[in-house]
């Protein structure tokens, strides 16, 4: 075999640049390669730091915050969707997928989730400006949850559908995952050639040896590739987390892992080091270690290690389940992923970028590409210009093409057809591919059915030959089109301004109109009378529709039905139809007082100062609607409470209203429910009624709690211990996390420093638990990680609570709880 770049005909650019494969460093133990035994690297160029400003060696994980270089390769690619769940924390480097990203952690947490920089890792993110996060369809974030890319760009094909936020630059590119495409076949390709030769199982060149404590990998100690090959899960003999162990694996060899096995893997440990005890270096093998599963439908990856390697799924309908606290290099899978957290214990998972260079079967020629083409003609033949047309890949396995969903085929491209009519795109891998018409030329209809698919075979690619689809428009037809109107009067006849109507058209097949649901009619034009008393919509196609008069002039009352249906046909079109619509005077009773009175929650004082709108029931739907495009009415009448306490408005009768509070007095808080429903009626003109609406004190932050971690046996500042705060809110004995009634988190985590301090601040009078959820690479989580209760109130000097706590090392390599972590 020969050593080669493998591209396989991918042209991404410095994305996914290339790199030549790595010579194997010489040292001790280390052999070098024998004839006919170089490798290739990854598909695509896949693996390698692509500079600008890649370190060597890059850092031991950190989180002092200073960048310590920068990497513009692809470190995380999933195929299917990315969905971020639990108390996941942060992906560092670049990802990309090909589906949508959908971020709905668990509530009570950090709502925040990072890409691209991020506080702990390699500290070397992309270029600033760079795409931090690329998807073939929409971004989702939850409600109250932020996506952080801040200095980067969040580049999507769909849309950003969440109530959520997300930092750093957005841009809408239907294009966005054009530069991968064939790059999820090329990955499915190179795990099963990892795996097999010729349909057996690749020779492997060393043994691994489960003992229940530990997974032991025992290499020749000559060989440049390591291979094992392992059809079993990574756990203890209870299923539980085991150490993981590499020895004989001569200085600057790769290592190749296959987990084999088609149903569910998993590989459960505390394992952050990956060497013999004792070994001077902690991580020699992360940047040539190679985790690849090329038939698993199910893997997961759990623990309680910040664990060493790259992976490859090759599954493409694999789903993938990461909980373990880091991953330490690259991470590509051809399925799905979801970034989460245990059940229980603490949360902050991480990616972190660290690059694959070792050097990998050399998987032989790359298949061929070709092209496919669509041109766009009119009924006589002619070809047409300005036909714009979108190039998608089949890639979700179900017959025809679904552009929308959370398993969407994957968009190829976008094009314009020229004066030639033709749209064509190049260097595509054998498969199905569909051109989906999106808008015809000018004067032109979409054909009934604008999907064109057609089939790329291998033969069609090896011998140029370019599938092409024809795809005819007719010209569009000169509507006939005529004026629908509505007359306002009154009972003697006189024409009647103020009037409000609704145009709605009959598009449901229905028998009269239907404004809400799915199925409803579709509203066209809001009208409100002039003096001649006269609604009208000039332009009008042919067809059914519906003048509805949804207020009527002052003084004046609806009609008891208030829905006027006209049909405008072929024939009245030239003169139009109208529909004449009277008006009784209103004979309701006078206006009710409505006196709405504000107080403290706990002391019942008034409170002077809190602002209130005004809202009326308009749309005829639950609740207050504030925005869209069919609110409620919002009335004049806006007040700020006086020294009493009270606003005072009359309002109209046999209606429903709302005040809705805008802004608080000084010194308090805002409702979570911030709207006040109220309904009137005749009964209510005599005395008036009372609103009374309470508002609670903000709470005021007292002080503040610092943690001092140190070693426990040479008091030296450790940095990178993480701890949370919970306050006891539930007045039950201990901390609880959980439950229908747990305490409560006092805002985010927090990592102890250089000088290993960690400060959390602006807590207000009360008691308090530390949990320890990490501690640095070295050492051991204490048996008891909660420390508490601790007392924080007006006595405390300072305002000040300082807690030092210890953390012993891990002298066996097996990251189990010891005896540290306990106050000095």
């Amino acid at each position: 075999m020969s050593a080669r770049n493998w591209t396989l005909g991918v042209a991404i650019g410095a994305v996914l640049a290339t790199a030549a494969p790595t010579a194997l460093a010489a040292g001790p133990g280390a052999l070098p390669p024998a004839a006919g035994t170089l490798r290739a690297p990854l598909p695509g160029g896949l693996g390698p730091c692509v500079p600008g400003d890649c370190p060597s060696p890059f850092p031991q994980i950190g989180s002092d915050g200073s960048i310590k270089g920068r990497d513009n390769a692809v470190n995380i690619f999933a195929g299917g969707q990315f969905r971020v769940r639990g108390s996941a924390s942060e992906a560092e480097g670049r990802l990309v997928v090909l589906g949508g990203f959908d971020q709905d952690k668990r509530a009570g947490g950090d709502s925040r989730y990072n890409v691209g920089i991020v506080g702990a890792g390699s500290l070397v993110p992309p270029p600033d400006g760079a795409d931090f996060l690329t998807t073939g369809a929409d971004v989702a974030v939850a409600a109250g949850e932020t996506l952080i890319a801040d200095r980067g760009v969040v580049r999507y094909a769909g849309a950003l559908t969440g109530p959520g936020t997300v930092t750093g630059t957005t841009t809408r590119d239907p294009a966005a995952v054009a530069p991968y495409a064939g790059l999820r076949d090329r990955l499915t390709a190179a795990a099963q050639c990892y795996a097999r030769v010729d349909g057996s199982p690749r020779p492997a060149t060393g043994t691994a040896v489960n003992s229940g404590f530990e997974t032991l990998f025992t290499g020749d100690n000559r060989s440049p590739l390591q291979v094992f090959n392992v059809d079993a899960d990574l756990v203890s003999g209870t299923g539980g987390a085991q150490g993981i162990r590499f020895t004989g694996i001569p200085a600057g060899a790769t290592i190749l892992v296959n987990v084999l096995g088609t149903g569910t893997r998993t590989i459960n440990t505390f394992s952050g080091t990956l060497v013999d005890s004792g070994s001077p270096n902690l991580n020699p093998y992360r940047e040539r270690l190679l985790w690849n599963f090329p038939d698993a439908t199910t893997v997961n990856l759990t623990g309680s290690g910040q664990f060493q390697g790259s992976f490859l799924m090759g599954n493409q309908a694999s789903e993938t389940t990461v909980t373990l606290p880091g991953i330490n290099g690259r991470f590509f899978t051809t399925g799905s992923v979801t970034h989460g957290s245990e059940t229980v214990g603490g949360g902050g998972q991480e990616f972190h970028a660290y690059p694959f260079t070792g050097n990998l079967p050399d998987c032989g020629t790359p298949p061929a590409t070709g092209a496919v083409a669509v041109t766009k003609v009119d009924e006589a033949g002619a070809t047409l210009a300005g036909a714009r047309f979108e190039l998608w890949r089949e890639t979700n396995d179900r017959p025809g093409l679904q552009p929308t969903g959370n398993t969407p085929d994957t968009r190829v491209s976008d094009c314009t057809t020229p004066a030639n009519g033709e749209c064509s795109r190049a260097n595509l891998m054998p498969g199905t591919y569909y051109w989906r018409e999106t808008a015809a030329p000018a004067g032109y209809d979409l054909p009934a059915n604008p999907v064109f698919p057609l089939v790329l075979t291998a033969d069609d690619a090896t011998n140029g030959r370019t599938p092409r689809a024809r795809a005819v428009n007719a010209r569009t037809a000169v509507p006939v089109t005529g004026s629908v109107s509505v007359l306002k009067r009154d009972e003697e006849g006189e024409r009647l301004a103020g009037a409000a109507f609704q145009l709605w058209r009959e598009t449901n097949g229905t028998p009269g109109l239907q404004t809400a649901g799915p199925g409803a009619d579709t509203r066209i034009h809001d009208c409100v009378t002039p003096a001649n008393g006269v609604c009208s919509r000039e332009d009008a196609e042919l067809g059914t529709y519906y003048w509805r008069e949804t207020a009527a002039p002052a003084g004046y009352v609806l009609p008891a039905e208030n829905v006027f249906p006209l049909t405008l046909t072929r024939e009245n079109a030239s003169a139009g139809v109208r529909y004449q619509v009277d008006n009784e005077r209103d004979a309701t009773p006078d206006d009710a007082r409505v006196v709405l009175r504000k107080s403290d929650k706990d002391t019942g004082a008034a409170l002077p100062g809190a602002r209130f709108e005004l809202w009326r029931e308009t749309n005829d739907r639950p609740g207050l609607q504030t925005g869209g495009q069919n609110p409620d009415e919002r009335l004049d009448d806006v007040c700020v409470t006086d020294a009493e306490g009270t606003c005072t408005v009359e309002l109209p009768v046999g209606e429903t209203y709302y005040w809705r509070e805008t802004a608080v007095p000084p010194g308090y808080e805002l409702s979570p429910d911030p709207v006040t429903a109220f309904d009137l009626d005749e009964g209510d003109v005599a005395e008036g009624i009372v609103l009374n609406v309470t508002n609670s004190k903000k709470e005021q932050a007292r002080g503040s709690i610092r943690v001092l971690k140190k070693d426990a046996k040479t008091k030296r500042p450790l940095r990178g211990a993480v701890f949370e705060v919970w306050k006891e809110t539930n007045n039950t004995v201990g901390l609880q996390t959980r439950g229908i009634n747990p305490d409560q988190k006092s805002g985010p985590g927090c990592a102890t420093d250089r000088n290993g301090v960690c400060d959390f601040d602006r807590l207000s009078e009360g008691w308090y638990y530390l949990v320890e959820t990490d501690v640095p690479e070295g050492y051991v989580l204490p048996r008891d990680r909660v420390t508490g209760p601790l007392k924080l109130d007006a006595t405390t000097p300072g305002a000040r609570l300082v807690v030092p706590l210890q953390n012993e090392r891990d002298d066996h390599g097996k990251g189990k709880p010891g005896k540290g972590g306990r106050p000095e």
